[in-house]
């Protein structure tokens, strides 16, 4: 059952962080004590004239009256603990580092080096990061992929049942849900198989954190089961940029390991601002955030609906990727009919009609609907998509890609962490198939892993690259600093 909100619940109401650091400011303090502006007295004049004083003000450390992120006993852990709450959670963390952050505990936290865990392909590349780091082995299972959008698209609970089975050692399974697209995987059947076999269930929710508030949306990962998640807040929700959480359910965690862990994946001087904003959009969406999903979800379905009727353009919808299901939030606009390449697309929204798109890919540009929107921001981009349509030609049809993302994963070779560590050579990336990876090679966004460190790569893999940054998407991993080169086992 989501929750059906009320302004008159009690204690969400309270932002008990957010209103420490309120009546903080209005106490008459001189501060000798971090950070260096001193609330805004040093800070640079000009951005001081645009930002206002305030923010500055609330821009604190950690003191008496603002409590310690990694020991609560006041604030902190009072606001923690509402955020458990409202997410249906045993324990929440909030994270200062982003969802990468949480990534790289959940993996740290729970598995041991050479611990098995069952990752699909085409998660994150934080998640590849965390392998490195906590030392475990991967057991890469392989989404589902719809040829005719060229769009992957999640993991299915046969590949999950079979990858356990296969590798009844495997410690944990580790899901992507939604993924970048807004695309979820069956996760209460994925969480039942896996909890049967005695596996943990980790799952990366940073684009659903506004799952659990509305009726309409899909499962979010503690409804499911998971024992536990992440969540970037401020990527649909009101947090600020970085501010994450991380809930625990159950007692298939290991709380002290876990924020042992925290410890080491988060800065010791973390920012009350962006706690504040978590604080803030928890009570937010405990209290208001049903209603203002509704709106914002109609208005995301009539607009849906309104695109598709134009001419040359079509939005991804839940019937073309069956048996997944899809957050109406994102908008994936096909833009192939109008002979347009996303990339195009994206350009031409941006310079002349002022719509920035979240992402766009070769045939389609994503946006994100979320409830800041409203039917003035519906109607702008409906204008600007039908003045884009109305601009090209009649009947143009933009070429199929030939190249795809690579569906031929090789065998892993070495770990992540031995191929991250291993002695190096430098050679062109056009030279490398057969090679062993050592790094990251990723298309951004999304950032999920084309090349990954332990792999041989393949000529597919090369050939996707090279057809990506002809036609303008943006290459990043290489830590070799060189263009069209890569960093192979020596």
């Amino acid at each position: 059952m989501k929750h059906r909100t009320s302004p008159n619940r009690s204690p969400q109401s309270r932002a008990p962080l957010f209103e420490a650091l309120v009546a903080y400011v209005q106490q008459p303090k001189v501060a000798f004590h971090t950070p260096g502006h001193k609330q805004g007295k040093g800070i640079d004049p000009a951005w001081r004239q645009l930002a206002g004083e305030n923010i500055f003000k609330m821009d604190l450390t950690v003191l008496p009256e603002t409590d310690c992120l990694f020991h609560p006993t006041g604030v902190l852990k009072t606001a923690q603990a509402l955020a458990a709450k409202a997410y249906r959670a045993d324990h929440s963390y909030f994270l200062v580092n982003g969802s990468t952050g949480g990534n790289l505990a959940m993996l740290m936290g729970v598995l041991f080096p050479g611990d098995k865990v069952i990752v699909p392909r085409h998660t994150h590349k934080s998640v590849i990061a965390g392998l490195i780091m906590s030392g475990a082995l991967p057991v890469y299972i392989h989404p589902e992929i719809n040829r005719e959008w060229g769009l992957i698209l999640n993991v299915s609970p046969e590949s999950v049942e079979k990858a356990m089975d296969k590798n009844p050692g495997a410690r944990a399974v580790f899901v992507s849900s939604p993924t970048y697209h807004g695309i979820c995987c069956d996760l209460e059947r994925i969480v039942k198989a896996a909890h049967l076999r005695d596996r943990v269930v980790m799952v990366d929710q940073a684009h659903g954190p506004h799952f659990l508030f509305h009726p309409s949306l899909p499962t979010s990962a503690m409804e499911a089961g998971a024992d536990i998640c992440v969540e970037s807040t401020h990527k649909i929700i009101s947090g600020l940029t970085q501010a994450s959480m991380l809930h625990v359910k159950g007692p298939n965690i290991d709380i002290r390991d876990l924020e042992e862990v925290l410890l080491l994946t988060q800065s010791t001087s973390p920012s009350y601002l962006l706690m504040a904003s978590l604080d803030l959009a928890r009570r937010q969406m405990a209290l208001h955030g049903h209603q203002l999903l509704d709106r914002s979800l109609n208005i995301a379905v009539r607009l849906k609906n309104s695109i598709n009727a134009v001419k040359g353009l079509c939005c991804l919808n839940t019937e073309d990727i069956k048996p997944f299901k899809l957050d109406p939030s994102k908008l994936i606009v096909f833009v192939d009919k109008l002979g347009l390449t996303g990339y195009q697309a994206s350009k031409v929204l941006n310079e002349k009609y002022g719509i920035q798109a979240e992402m766009a890919d070769w045939d389609y540009v994503a946006f994100i609907f979320t409830l800041a929107d409203g039917q003035a921001e519906a109607d702008q981009l409906l204008a600007a998509l039908k003045a884009l349509a109305g601009f090209c030609q009649p009947n143009a049809r933009l070429k199929k890609l030939d190249i795809q993302f690579p569906s031929n994963y090789p065998a892993m070779s070495l770990t992540p962490r031995e191929a991250f560590f291993a002695g190096y050579r430098t050679i062109a990336l056009r030279k490398s198939v057969g090679e062993i990876s050592t790094e990251f090679f990723t298309v951004y966004p999304p950032g999920i892993p084309v090349i990954v460190p332990g792999e041989r790569i393949t000529k597919e893999a090369v050939e996707y690259l090279t057809a990506m940054k002809k036609i303008g998407a943006i290459l990043v991993g290489p830590k070799a600093g060189q263009p069209g080169k890569i960093r192979v086992v020596a």
